[in-house]
């Protein structure tokens, strides 16, 4: 749905139908911390977001129940600026300890929304009051962070995502028009194996390693007799909460240069976007301006990435703004782009195969700074080991969510590089919390400038981050997909 950009949301407070079933891991025991309203300082907060199991029409003949912030999905537009402190309300009314994560903020950890990192929770049917001072600048959002595990109305797998726009002190750019987009998926079902595509990033060469490792293993579980681990599924697809075809269309007229925020906002899932007849000026990548904008005919977005991106309407008619699957665009991975004056059946024409490939963004001949200590991970795959589930460790070893344990100690202000081998042949977008980071090498490429928060590490293949530990305390490290993390894919960082 467009939003002005002037227009400064404030958020109202809408309850719904309460529901819901306990979390794993230590929920219960942390509830008790979190404010009873009694405690609720005195003062109006700047913003309030309500959780609560709410029905969301996707299409008039397709509603879902899930839960939401404040009553609908995508979550309410909170613009933040830059070093001005805010206020933020969060109620809790299902019967659910909730965690809401402020994802891409460099926040303190009783704020950050993590109980790996000692995040209070938010209480069922109790609320907290959150205070922080937003930053960095750029598209960032707010999600669930609790555990799922086989429960698919839990976590990520529910309506709970929003966007968080913070101001930067100096505009970037000029535009006529800007968009937030939300992709994600509805209806999910558990199935043995899954058809995401694999092959769209660059640089694709596979290390031997990392394949041989990764792919004896399957074989030996197969031969056990073992079926391959659960993948998730799903039968409804949506931006901005409304399936292809019954939400408003994005209005534009010739000549304007529309700017798109889009976020991934699925629990599993990468995504794929192609507007018939357009390109994509891609100028930031997770809220984070890219040091050589390019122009692409299609974005790919990891599960959590966001990408800003320049659009010069400039090929009138009515057009299908939608993910190249043609499956999940026909469930509705779409959004109608209606010039002034056009009206008909919207158009789609599948474009060219095209890769991705964050160097394409990058500096060219960057060296990046040499770290003062490099970590080695290597994350790998135990097909079906956990009823049926896949188990998934870092150096062998799956986070144990009862001890929450960190597993590497930093030094406050020193470098690290985190050289990450992918012995899988899924793509982990791998994130780290409250901190950003550089991808500094990918396949064995040099590659300098870009920060993200979230970066896809392609199978069998290995990539190097570097940050810096600005942030005192606990920090989570783990894929962004639900179904990963849950199952082990987590590992702490203390910094002291």
């Amino acid at each position: 749905m467009p939003i002005d950009r002037r227009d400064f949301l404030k958020l109202g407070g809408l309850a719904a139908l309460a529901g819901g079933l306990p979390v794993l891991g230590r929920a219960n025991s942390l509830a008790a911390t979190s404010m009873a309203p009694a405690a609720v300082p005195q003062g109006k907060a700047d913003y309030t977001l309500r959780i609560a199991r709410s029905l969301v029409e996707l299409a008039p003949d397709h509603i879902v129940s899930t839960t939401t912030y404040n009553g609908q999905f995508p979550g309410p537009l909170i613009r933040l600026k830059e070093g001005q402190r805010v206020v933020v309300d969060v109620y809790n009314d299902t019967a659910v300890p909730e965690q809401l994560h402020w994802h891409g903020q460099a926040v303190p950890m009783a704020i950050d929304g993590a109980a790996e990192e000692g995040s209070p929770y938010i209480a069922p049917h109790g609320m907290r009051r959150l205070s922080f001072v937003p930053g960095p600048s750029g598209f960032r959002f707010y999600h669930t962070h609790v555990v799922a595990g086989s429960d698919l109305t839990l976590g990520q797998y529910s309506g709970q995502v929003g966007p968080v726009y913070i101001e930067p002190r100096h505009e970037p750019g000029s535009y006529d028009q800007e968009v937030f987009l939300v992709l994600k998926e509805f209806d999910p079902y558990f199935s043995k194996g899954g058809d995401m595509a694999m092959d769209f990033l660059r640089p694709s060469e596979r290390e031997p390693s990392l394949e041989e490792r990764g792919e004896s293993a399957m074989k030996a579980s197969l031969a056990s007799g073992k079926a391959k681990g659960y993948e998730v599924g799903y039968q409804a697809f949506a931006i901005n909460g409304r399936m292809l075809g019954s939400g408003e269309p994005i209005r534009v007229k010739p000549g304007e240069r529309l700017l798109l925020h889009v976020l991934n906002g699925s629990a599993t899932e990468i995504r794929s976007l192609a507007l018939p007849g357009h390109t994509f000026k891609v100028v930031a990548l997770d809220g984070n301006p890219v040091p050589h904008p390019a122009e692409v005919p299609v974005l790919w977005i990891g599960t959590a990435e966001r990408i800003s991106a320049m659009v010069e309407m400039n090929h009138p008619g009515t057009w299908i703004l939608g993910d190249l699957d043609d499956d999940d665009r026909g469930h509705g991975m779409g959004i109608v782009v209606e010039y002034a004056g056009h009206r008909g059946k919207p158009q789609w024409i599948k474009p060219s195969p095209y890769a991705w490939d964050y160097r394409r963004f990058a500096l060219s001949n960057a060296k990046s700074a040499e770290p003062d200590e490099i970590i080695e991970m290597t994350f790998a795959k135990q097909n079906a080991a956990i009823n049926g589930f896949n188990r998934w460790t870092i150096n062998d070893v799956a986070f144990d969510m009862q001890a929450m344990k960190p597993i590497f100690h930093l030094k406050y202000g020193k470098r690290y590089r985190l050289r990450m081998h992918n012995a899988s042949d899924d793509i982990h977008p791998m994130h780290l919390h409250r901190h950003s980071f550089e991808i500094t090498r990918i396949a064995g490429q040099p590659i300098g400038g870009l920060i993200k928060d979230v970066a896809m590490l392609g199978g069998y293949q290995s990539m190097d981050i570097d940050f810096t530990a600005d942030q005192r305390g606990l920090s989570l490290f783990h894929c962004h997909m639900q179904l990963h993390m849950d199952f082990g894919f987590m590992t702490l960082f203390d910094c002291a």
